[in-house]
């Protein structure tokens, strides 16, 4: 199990199966986390037998949920599928609604669904993987790795491309936005895009979501890997753990996804043009319940990454002097995750601390937890992208039940 204190400061730290081996510090730009080198990293990546997968069916264990998801499935108020599992159990399991309204075509268990930002997770695993593996560090300059590399990047290093601290504008701050979310970009396009703007910050000292960075990441991936992003992916991380129904839509060639849709004045409207080439390394994947259930068991009980590896994938990372967001102690900012007490946003409150991200993006709507005491998982993904606050909600009702807490009925956001 994964015991989470906290220090005086409030940041994150994971002890138990996971050994302090390294120094982790995110102020001005400061990053030092090597007490294993680089070299000699990929020796000391777990490699266990994968877990059995439970058989994909039908389980309604979780009584409370299974109300509430039935009466909001009969209001038309969500739909999507849910997955919760504690260690190796599943104790919900469902779908509720349409993958396809306009074919009538229902939700399946084994659906897959456009993850978003959920895949932020996996970019930060592929880089990870090649420091385990001695071919690069997060401590690079960008600038290694790109070429050419405007004189604003000579700061940069990997680590605040995965931690949201480089100060390259988001693809959404960029003037180029409203050409580039309806374009399909390569990663070259997208990389030489980015290199025309300034920065925005100093990197290091401030926080500020960044999909343009993980598309840099992601480039990086490919330079390190001698191969397309995608392709190391599936190599090395997905074909591994046996993710088949994993995978990446950037060249728009995924077969069997769920519609999207979005809830507007005239109704529920199909968002058929998702374009996720422009979001190759910071959203471009779809998955289903039970490939998601298997990603985090491998990713959290030591599979996939090494000790040091996965204890900077999810340290807090954010400077010392991040504010508060909207009142609230600012999420730890690892790599490619968040860790908060989600719970205090409900009520009734509860303090356990998730490990989560979520997901927004051509009509999805997504979010996956992972409480690392109890070892349980919690899957909500949903194709009607506005569904924010019930995915979230659903999201906590599940978490509750699933460690023995009240169930919650009220929101706090």
């Amino acid at each position: 199990m994964f015991i989470v204190p906290k220090t005086a400061g409030g940041k994150p730290w994971f002890l138990g199966s996971l050994v302090a081996v390294g120094l982790i510090s995110a102020g001005a730009g400061a990053w030092l986390v090597h007490a294993v080198a680089p070299e000699t990293q990929a020796a000391t990546v777990l490699q266990p037998k994968l877990p059995k997968r439970p058989p994909v069916q039908v389980v309604e264990e979780l009584p409370q949920l299974k109300a509430r998801l039935d009466h909001l499935a009969e209001r038309k108020q969500f739909m999507g599928a849910v997955l919760v599992a504690k260690g190796d159990q599943v104790l919900f399991r469902q779908v509720y609604g349409k993958a396809n309204y306009e074919q009538d075509q229902p939700l399946a268990l084994d659906t897959r669904f456009r993850l978003a930002s959920v895949s932020k997770q996996f970019t930060a695993a592929a880089v990870l993987t090649l420091q385990d593996q001695g071919k690069l560090s997060v401590d690079d300059p960008v600038c290694k790795w790109i070429d050419p590399c405007p004189d604003a990047w000579q700061p940069l290093r990997i680590h605040h491309l995965l931690s949201h601290t480089s100060g390259i504008p988001d693809l959404m701050a960029q003037a180029e936005w409203g050409r580039i979310r309806v374009t399909p970009r390569t990663p070259e396009e997208l990389t030489q895009t980015s290199a025309r703007y300034r920065l925005q910050f100093q990197p290091g000292t401030k926080i500020r979501y960044d999909n343009a960075a993980y598309n840099l990441a992601a480039d990086i991936v490919a330079k390190a890997s001698g191969m397309p992003f995608e392709t190391y992916l599936e190599q090395a991380i997905l074909k591994p753990l046996g993710l088949k129904d994993t995978g990446s839509d950037a060249k728009a060639d995924a077969q069997g996804l769920a519609m999207g849709y979005g809830l507007f004045p005239g109704g529920l409207t199909p968002q058929p043009i998702a374009n996720v080439s422009v979001v190759f390394g910071a959203g471009a994947l779809y998955s289903t319940l039970d490939d998601m259930l298997a990603w985090n068991r491998a990713l959290h009980r030591g599979h996939l990454l090494s000790e040091t590896a996965y204890a900077q994938m999810v340290a807090d990372h954010a400077p010392e002097n991040t504010p508060k967001e909207r009142g609230r102690p600012h999420r730890a900012y690892g790599y490619g995750l968040y860790v908060n007490n989600l719970g205090r946003q409900v009520s009734p409150a509860f303090d356990d601390r998730q490990i989560y991200h979520t997901g927004s993006w051509a009509g999805f709507r997504n979010l996956v937890l992972y409480q690392p005491e109890a070892d349980v998982t919690v899957v909500v993904l949903s194709n009607n992208y506005h569904l924010r606050d019930q995915v979230f909600m659903i999201s906590q009702q599940a978490m509750a039940e699933a460690l023995g807490r009240p169930f919650p009925t009220g929101l706090h956001r």
